[in-house]
């Protein structure tokens, strides 16, 4: 079972340590792509300022991420759950699992710099997402698409996919048919009816305790039936989902909760 999970825009900055290796990383052969697009980021942020931030979208008040940015290739790395952060995060609390020797290689995060990376593959601090275009290479999406599409489909091959990422790292790669893709429903009383909506804090937060509890758990399901099952007994109420919209799509599932 593999848990797909999206990355987070606030991260940590690592201490006094070496800087990543690339070819260290979760699907080594996408090394070359990895440093092509460093090296995009990194010319991108030595330009111009007012045109760095608009590629990025970031506002001027948080000019401070274009350092970070500049100095990719040498700056200080550290462990991948430990430097992203965010409410996700900080419910799933993957370094807290890393130290009590809970196997976490079967996550993987999805990032708009490195495509995807294993919760130990040691990362710098950086700002590049999803929706990013970079000069001369285009949106960081394209080319992790066509980029991840063989490695990933032989890394997965017929294990089950749980996907939590949000909408813009779901483009990256689409798993097939075992596979189960969430969202999470806030359900609540309002003008006398109740009412259901996906309000971010409880989304993104439900995802990193679900993720948790499942690797706790040490089960395996196998199939979107037995995932369905398994998450029942974990106690959170899990509901059908959409239908499909194409053949051989994922399964798909609401995770109801009333509270964190």
């Amino acid at each position: 079972m593999f848990i797909f999970i999206p990355p987070s825009e606030s991260k940590a900055v690592p201490g006094d340590a070496g800087p990543a290796e690339l070819g260290s990383l979760a699907l080594p052969e996408l090394a070359a792509t990895r440093r092509a697009l460093r090296e995009a980021l990194v010319g991108l942020c030595r330009g111009p300022a007012e045109d760095a931030l608009g590629v990025l979208g970031l506002s001027s008040g948080l000019a401070g991420e274009l350092a970070y940015n500049q100095g990719l290739r040498k700056a200080p790395a550290a462990a991948a759950a430990d430097v992203y952060t965010g409410v996700l995060y900080d419910a799933f609390g993957l370094p807290s699992l890393r130290q009590r020797g809970v196997t976490v290689d079967h996550v993987l995060i999805f990032s708009g710099l490195w495509g995807v990376v294993r919760p130990n593959d040691r990362i710098p601090h950086y700002r590049c997402s999803a929706g990013v275009k970079l000069p001369g290479l285009g949106s960081v999406s394209t080319v992790w698409r066509e980029a991840l599409r063989a490695p990933l489909a032989a890394h997965v091959g017929e294990e089950l996919v749980v996907d939590l990422r949000s909408g813009a790292y779901a483009g990256f790669w689409q798993p097939g048919a075992n596979a189960v893709t969430l969202r999470v429903l806030h359900e609540y009383r309002a003008g006398g009816r109740t009412v259901r909506k996906i309000i971010s804090h409880h989304n993104k937060a439900t995802k990193g305790r679900l993720a948790r509890a499942l690797l706790e758990s040490g089960q395996v399901p196998g199939k979107p039936a037995e995932f369905v099952d398994v998450v029942r007994d974990l106690g959170f109420t899990v509901e059908p989902g959409p239908e499909p919209t194409r053949p051989h799509s994922p399964t798909t599932m609401d995770v109801v909760v009333s509270e964190l």
